[in-house]
């Protein structure tokens, strides 16, 4: 039941639920709709494909009840317990499998961050490198809709992990993200600039707009933020995936602006990605210094979290741009269903 003076919906702000695509998704939507607990076999959590897109949209649907929600769905449901015991087995499998896949992966700060500190002379394989040379207005369109469902809500999950900080650490996260908020100004938000880039590419920047169209890799990388900020045990994580998004950003924004250019994208496609370039230089210092400086002088127990949080973000995000090149490379396009006119 929804407390006094508190909408059961905001649809103004809410997204759109889509159609699932498997079991766990489908039990996911109709419980949504119906208010009903959410009903799929007792194994099918056990042996769906953690990074297929049954799983990864059934968990995406789960985690946006913790921001916007959706039209018509009450927002008490965010801690409906049964939903939220089919979001802890989801979240475990998916985990699970990131851990596995991660066994090898750099378990200090000075080696998960190291490589990424000397931009590699052969950027073959760059995803930012094939837009900013060959790429042509229709994928970075597709790139942008495909991005908007993590840069429309691009700072909202790391704040989470304000609270969970104090100190050095939680005074440079703060500052960082005071700029990413826009420093004061709406207009200056980083996810009005990026709905400003959407504009200039003819596409809808409503928020969760393209969630339908969003395939298993893309919902993977926005899953895992959510799935560190919510977690305060994930807490080093979550500075891990912050710190790898920053330190990372830089060139490839360079090159996605050289990319918006060349391709007459306009000027809010291109002044998004400028904005990033100069930001996200100085943020690096900041976060690998301060942040993630600070969160080891409180916690040092903590360093091999954030070492497997930039490792996770650097396969996720690998994952995404081999499905989006191994797509293009054969003419398709990279989202579930092309846009129109491309």
């Amino acid at each position: 039941m929804t407390a006094p003076g508190v909408t059961a919906s905001s649809p103004a702000v809410g997204g759109r639920l889509v159609e699932g695509r498997g079991e766990l998704s489908g039990a996911v939507v109709a419980s949504l709709r119906t208010g009903l607990p959410p009903a799929h076999e007792p194994d099918a959590v056990r042996e769906a494909d953690p990074w297929g897109e049954d799983l990864q949209l059934a968990l995406h649907l789960l985690y946006e009840l913790h921001y916007r929600g959706f039209e018509g769905v009450a927002d008490d449901r965010e801690w409906d317990p049964e939903l939220l015991r089919l979001r802890q087995s989801l979240e475990t499998r998916f985990l699970s499998s990131l851990r596995s896949a991660l066994a090898h992966a750099p378990r200090t700060v000075e080696e998960a961050f190291a490589p990424l500190l000397v931009e590699p002379v052969d950027l073959t394989g760059s995803l930012s490198h094939r837009l900013e040379t060959t790429g042509e207005l229709w994928q970075l369109r597709e790139y942008a809709a495909l991005r908007s469902l993590y840069h429309l809500k691009e700072a909202d999950p790391h704040a989470w992990v304000i609270p969970r900080l104090t100190g050095r650490a939680k005074a440079a996260m703060v500052a960082i993200e005071y700029d990413e908020f826009g420093a004061g100004r709406a207009d200056r938000i980083h996810a009005r600039l990026y709905a400003d880039l959407m504009g200039d590419l003819g596409l809808d920047p409503a928020y969760g707009r393209y969630l339908d169209q969003a395939p298993a890799p893309l919902l993977a990388t926005v899953n895992l933020m959510s799935l560190f900020g919510l977690h305060r045990a994930l807490r080093g994580a979550l500075v891990g995936h912050f710190a790898c998004v920053e330190v990372t950003s830089s060139p490839g924004s360079r090159r996605l602006a050289k990319a918006m250019r060349r391709c007459g994208a306009g000027p809010a496609a291109e002044h998004f990605y400028a904005e990033h370039v100069e930001a996200d230089a100085v943020h690096e210092q900041v976060v690998r210094h301060d942040v993630i400086g600070g969160l080891l002088a409180d916690e040092p127990e903590l360093e091999a979290d954030i070492a497997f949080g930039c490792a996770a973000t650097l396969l996720l995000d690998d994952r995404l741009a081999a499905h989006i090149e191994a797509a293009w490379d054969q003419g398709l396009s990279a989202l579930r269903t092309a846009l129109p006119g491309s």
